[in-house]
């Protein structure tokens, strides 16, 4: 058996595969590479020795998503070339499980403690609110210890979902806005690409999770490198962040088979000035206008003295994965993905602490 040459890990392609019609949502879903291999599930040895702390999990159909996003790995057009069952999503293979499996495993250790939280991906189905809420609610009666973050596809809910999923104790609830202005929302994700989601519809779910969740208990996830500006992306997380929640920062990566796969990866002071900004907007109180940009909306000051911000940029946690918290630093994401947007070679997002080496790469960068 030949590994697999573009992923950061050696790893052996998996027996866990959709095989049968049989094999989906609720009962099955599919895994995370990382998590697969946390679990034991598939041999492999992560980059520096890195585990997942969140056992990120998505929704399974034969029929797969119904929506046409042109960047993603899930799209609808793939259809015609790749049996879903197939199908890479962030760079990597999601092996299929039961999830009575998982709970089995989690249950007897097999991930050593390692899983701080879980989060259930939505795709665009028709199933996708009830099998969600199904998932949920198993997973909180046998693991009630570990959170569970909700990847919410706002397309197929309406306010009644929302608080469904609160009621069931669901821990956050995150919206992937991807885009961060209305024109490449459209143009990626929206009726110029044949889909279904709608600017609009997306902004109003998040308001629904803000009144529901509440503060710092839902977020949204942003994509770096689409076509935005600095400042227009950062404008975004100002507005989430005045709403009580926390930005979720991706690094646009062209998946292969997708509409974009043409598309460059993010330019990498791009995604460093963002990455900093965003972090200073979430957790350090700075506002966007004390920021200063130039005439093509790049981030030239960060609205704090140079002590301070050499400080923050010299500990690191500014340049690390984005996403859910863990259970000790709510400033640490549980969900570190690894290299789900770029490989160890030319890395986006850290998912480990920074060393020296890594902060003097990261200053050079910006």
């Amino acid at each position: 058996m030949k590994p697999f040459k573009q992923l950061p890990v050696e790893i052996y392609r998996p027996d866990y595969r959709v095989r049968t019609p049989e094999m989906q949502s609720p009962d099955y879903v599919q895994i995370s590479t990382a998590a697969a291999i946390t679990l034991g599930l598939v041999p492999g040895v992560m980059h520096r020795d890195v585990c997942t702390h969140c056992l990120n999990i998505l929704l399974a159909y034969p029929d797969g998503c119904r929506a046409n996003c042109s960047y993603c790995g899930l799209a609808r057009h793939r259809e015609e070339t790749r049996d879903f069952a197939d199908r890479n999503f962030i760079r990597v293979d999601w092996p299929t499980v039961s999830c009575q499996d998982l709970i089995d495993r989690i249950r007897a250790g097999q991930d050593q403690g390692r899983f701080e939280r879980m989060c259930i991906s939505m795709i665009s189905h028709p199933r996708s609110n009830d099998d969600t809420l199904t998932i949920l609610e198993q997973w909180r009666r046998a693991l009630p210890e570990i959170p569970v973050s909700i990847l919410s596809n706002p397309t197929t809910m309406q306010r009644a979902d929302i608080r469904a999923l609160y009621r069931a104790c669901a821990d956050i609830f995150t919206v992937a806005l991807d885009a961060v202005t209305e024109t490449i929302f459209e143009r990626t994700r929206g009726r110029t690409v044949d889909s279904p989601h709608r600017w609009s519809h997306y902004w109003q779910a998040l308001e629904w999770a803000a009144d529901i969740f509440g503060a710092e208990r839902f977020g949204a996830h942003l994509i770096c490198g689409m076509g935005e500006t600095e400042y227009e992306l950062l404008q975004v997380a100002q507005r989430v962040r005045d709403m009580g929640g926390h930005n979720h920062l991706f690094a646009f990566f062209p998946e292969a088979g997708s509409l974009m796969e043409d598309w460059p990866a993010v330019n990498r002071g791009q995604w460093r000035r963002v990455q900093l900004a965003r972090y200073l907007i979430d957790y350090h109180q700075v506002r966007l206008s004390q920021m200063r940009f130039d005439d093509r909306g790049r981030v030239l000051a960060f609205g704090v003295d140079q002590a301070a911000l050499d400080q923050i940029i010299d500990k690191g946690t500014a340049f690390r994965t984005s996403g859910c918290p863990g259970k000790q630093d709510p400033k640490v994401s549980a969900c570190n993905r690894p290299y789900g947007d770029s490989p160890p070679s030319d890395i986006c997002s850290y998912p480990n602490e920074l060393d020296g080496q890594d902060i003097d790469l990261v200053r050079s960068q910006m």
